[in-house]
């Protein structure tokens, strides 16, 4: 079942009754001139275990905390926003998966030539997605990013995962001059952040529910980052907000702001279609069948990451 995503703009009060999250409005509810049929009608309500996940982007939600008790034990990431407008933090559970113990013992005491190994197979699809990408999006020659591919070795010791990004980022956008990647830089990178923060908060949740700990990366290890590993997972899934953010750039649209119809667009990352195991699927459940492939080379059942290509 693919869950769905909540976004909140509005100030909102959230709480929970009969496994439902429930909305209600303040200025409606705190108006004593409307009549309680009309503040009842106000009212929606949400299935909690339909929730994948919820983004708060303003300062005048209040949650209960029954409702983050229970969003949190049916594996719901909860994302906050910053003043700018740009998710800031992300809560998820604790325990969601029965073997956590064992998977947990397993990633820790996880060998480094594994490691190494895992994190060529992650950079192989990355740059692999990217030069399709390329090649379907901006008819780019990209024979060089599939040489670049084929040549990683285990933990990418020439970096050419540095080399393949120099090149995408340079042909990406080829009507914005001299485009530059960086979390600071010039729009669209504004979209590009914010959709990948979207794309981190489906990549963590999906490895806390098969048991992994987030924050222990296969390559990523800045001991300031609390999700190392989804950080690392979800370097093969870039490229598909990669093309969502072309769409919309190529589309005409004004980027300089993350406009509400730009957010609601970003917001669908969660289902966009990707190929997976020789299927197609949302990607939250690619995410879901990546972790858990990751999960078994930690046990030792399988020596392969799975990851999703484009349609």
């Amino acid at each position: 079942m693919i869950k769905r995503t909540l976004y909140f703009e509005n100030p909102a009060y959230l709480s929970m009754k009969n496994r439902q999250l429930v909305i209600k409005l303040p200025e409606v509810e705190r108006n004593d001139d409307l009549p309680e049929s009309f503040k009842a009608e106000s009212v929606r309500t949400v299935p909690i275990e339909d929730i994948g996940i919820v983004i708060l982007d303003n300062k005048q939600i209040t949650l209960t905390h029954g409702l983050i008790e229970a969003l949190l034990e049916n594996n719901c990431a909860l994302i906050t926003c910053n003043s700018n407008r740009m998710p800031c933090g992300v809560m998820l559970p604790l325990e969601s998966n029965t073997l956590q113990n064992e998977r947990f013992t397993a990633q820790i005491e996880v060998s480094v030539p594994l490691k190494k190994q895992l994190w060529q197979q992650t950079i192989q699809a990355k740059i692999e997605n990217q030069a399709n990408l390329l090649k379907n999006m901006r008819h780019a020659e990209v024979r060089n990013m599939l040489v670049w591919a084929k040549d990683v070795k285990s933990g990418d010791p020439d970096n050419l995962e540095g080399r393949a990004a120099a090149y995408y980022w340079k042909n990406i956008f080829p009507d914005i001059a001299k485009f530059t990647r960086g979390r600071n830089g010039e729009p669209p990178n504004n979209l590009l952040n914010y959709g990948y923060a979207v794309l981190r908060s489906v990549v963590a949740r999906a490895l806390v529910a098969s048991g992994l700990l987030p924050t222990l990366g296969i390559h990523h290890h800045n001991r300031y980052n609390a999700y190392c590993l989804a950080d690392d997972i979800m370097e093969p899934y870039r490229p598909f907000v990669d093309k969502l953010v072309t769409e919309i750039v190529d589309s005409g649209t004004d980027v300089q702001e993350l406009s509400k119809d730009i957010k609601i667009k970003l917001l669908g990352i969660p289902v966009l279609d990707v190929i997976i195991n020789s299927q197609r699927s949302p990607l939250m459940i690619a995410a879901g069948q990546t972790a858990a492939s990751l999960a078994k080379c930690y046990l030792g059942e399988s020596r392969k990451i799975v990851y999703p290509t484009f349609l």
